[in-house]
């Protein structure tokens, strides 16, 4: 059966193999459903040149769109900007500009816009037709736009600086994978960051010649992929796992890149998280995530290499940061398991902490969730971490393993109204961090190439023995759920253990390797070939790894959630799982919202995933009470 969702109030349309007739819920059903999804979220904050504004992206409208709020006094401004989804901004060094990305109707398929502050002047200047556009920083003095855009029938990219105001383009190099970073003050050099997942580098460009050279040096399994300009562009400064386990800060001289990089900043109980640098190059902002992913925030002077470190508002995670010209304010969001994404400034100098966004007290969650970080030897000894929300030790429960995406995402304690959701109705969420997982170094983050996903499929079996062991879950009533790459990991742990589940939510996963390889925008497959294998060499391996060839396996009742648009995993991954169980005895439902890409963006879907996800977990791990939301579309 395949039940389709949009948006629209009153309305969701289901099918089975035979279409029926689309079938209308009571009007207004839609709307009410809202309120499970407890609270708005901001993020990607840039803050204006002087400090005295912010941008950002927030959902507080129904969907992610574009904010301009000033800081002390006045409202928000919600900037016109169309239909199509937000995912970041950046504020040019003059002032005039903000420069956004959108992707349309949801895709992996990006476009790059720009727009006055006050809502006048927007335009496409990136991502036209086929191609897909993302951004990197503005320059300082003629406020030109780093770009790159990637070719949607081929790997090759091509990187340029934008100006904005006559389209004037200047050519930065072509590459396969490429992305533009920075550009010197100077406009003599940009920064261009080339490769595939976990194992990139940056490379130094000659704006007039276009002569190019690698910033470091070739280390096997090491990414370096953060990179900008500082001290008047005669350093530049990168995130890197080059030589080390934890990703740090280095900074390479633009007269000697053959010399020795010099780390400025690391910690041995901390990946660098993500750093950005104030507009005179003076300053840089720090996001530490220290091991098992609670953030920590410091500033570095660039000139003395002094640092110090900030203070956290009560949130557990921050991202995004972003520091005005001076370095006297910085920006950034935080979140925690209670409180969703919200934007915070800290005046530098004297450390004030003020809240720029935050969600309406009468929506704010009502019982806090703790969760706690657990530890545990999988079948070869690698230790695994995973945050438990809700269940008591020797008090077993029905429990849902969750498997994040990526695989080189971390789940960190964030705010997951899902996880809310599942822990009101009773289900233990056992989030997990199985091999592959950022936030653990370098080791543990390539534990996971290749042939060594087996290990990571056997990861989620340990989680499961830890939790029954532990007294935290019923073996009987045991769940698995995860997206994107997660819900592979959950294909794939469902047809290798089909004894250990007695349900699954896979959520736009890739059932079958290959054939997500000739389907995938060739930039994200050309990217993945690090983590998965090559479509050619490896398609023995693939093959042997994709849980459609073990479909036969399967024995537990099955959800899938697809978004329509989706282009990074296309809908006919899950359109394959739905056909090789037709007519079987495993109860499987194929759920599409047509109005979403990889994402899922709407409120209103994303309250309707929240429910349908719930009643499906809890009908099947049989849940007391559970059960009763539970429609079955052929009854229609």
């Amino acid at each position: 059966m395949t039940e389709e969702f949009v948006s629209e109030p009153g309305l969701h349309m289901i099918h089975d193999v035979a279409e029926l007739e689309p079938v209308e819920t009571e009007p207004g059903l839609i709307p009410d459903r809202i309120d499970a999804v407890e609270a708005t979220a901001s993020w990607a904050p840039t803050l204006s040149p002087d400090g005295s504004a912010v941008a950002f992206v927030s959902d507080r409208s129904g969907e992610p769109r574009l904010w301009v709020s000033p800081l002390g006094d006045g409202d928000p401004l919600l900037l016109d900007t169309g239909l199509d989804p937000v995912l970041e901004v950046e504020w040019s060094p003059d002032g005039a500009w903000l420069a956004y990305l959108t992707a349309p109707g949801g895709a992996a398929r990006t476009e790059v816009w720009i727009i006055r502050p006050d809502g006048g002047g927007m335009r496409q200047v990136a991502g036209f037709g086929d191609s897909s556009a993302t951004f990197g920083r503005w320059s300082h003095g003629r406020s030109w736009l780093t770009i790159a855009e990637a070719n949607r029938h081929s790997n090759r990219s091509e990187a340029f600086l934008l100006d904005p105001v006559t389209g004037q383009r200047v050519l930065l190099g072509r590459a396969d994978i490429l992305a533009a970073l920075d550009v010197s003050p100077d406009h003599r050099w940009a920064l261009l960051r080339r490769g595939p997942r976990t194992a990139r580098w940056l490379e130094v460009v000659e704006v007039d010649s276009g002569a190019r050279r690698r910033l470091l040096p070739v280390d096997e399994g090491a990414s370096t992929d953060q990179g900008h300009f500082g001290l008047a562009g005669s350093t530049v400064f990168a995130r890197t796992n080059v030589g080390r386990e934890m990703p740090a800060l280095v900074a390479v001289p633009l007269d000697d890149l053959d010399s020795h990089p010099k780390v400025v900043a690391e910690r041995a109980d901390a990946e660098l998280d993500h750093f950005t640098v104030s507009g005179d190059g003076t300053t840089a902002c720090l996001l530490w995530n220290v091991v098992g992913g609670r953030s920590e925030i410091s500033l570095l002077d660039l000139r003395t290499g002094a640092e110090r470190p900030l203070p956290m508002p009560p949130r557990d995670v921050a991202s995004w940061c972003d520091l005005s010209d001076d370095g006297s304010r910085l920006v950034f969001a935080a979140e925690n398991p209670a409180n969703p994404r919200s934007i915070w400034t800290i005046d530098t100098t004297t450390g004030t902490l003020e809240p720029v966004t935050y969600p309406p007290p009468h929506v704010l969650p009502r019982a806090p969730l703790h969760p706690e970080l657990h530890r545990f030897a999988s079948h070869d000894r690698m230790q695994i971490t995973g945050w438990l929300y809700g269940g008591e030790r020797d008090r077993p429960a029905p429990a849902v393993i969750y498997l994040h995406g990526g695989p080189e995402a971390q789940e960190r304690p964030e705010f997951n109204p899902l996880f809310r959701s599942l822990v009101a109705r009773g289900v233990v969420v056992f989030a997990l961090n199985v091999r592959g997982s950022s936030g653990f170094g370098r080791a543990f983050v390539n534990a996971d190439n290749l042939d060594k996903r087996y290990d990571a499929i056997a990861d989620v079996a340990a989680a499961v023995g830890y939790l029954v062991d532990e007294g935290y879950a019923d073996p009987a009533r045991i769940g698995c759920m995860g997206r994107s790459y997660g819900g592979y990991l959950t294909l794939a742990s469902l047809v290798w253990h089909p004894d250990l589940f007695a349900v699954g939510v896979d959520v736009c996963g890739m059932a079958d390797l290959e054939t997500f390889y000739e389907h995938t925008e060739p930039w994200i497959g050309a990217a993945a070939i690090s983590k998965y294998g090559h479509p050619e060499h490896d398609s023995a391996l693939l093959r042997d790894l994709s849980p459609l060839h073990r479909i036969d396996r399967l024995r537990a009742p099955l959800l899938i959630v697809h978004g329509a648009h989706d282009t990074n995993v296309p809908l006919y991954e899950a359109e394959q799982v739905v056909a090789a169980l037709a007519g079987g005895d495993v109860p499987c439902e194929l759920l599409v919202f047509r109005d979403e890409g990889h994402q899922i963006t709407k409120k209103a879907n994303q309250a309707y995933f929240i429910e349908r996800v719930g009643d499906w977990l809890t009908e099947h791990l049989a849940v007391a009470g559970g059960a009763v939301a539970t429609r079955h579309a052929d009854a229609g």
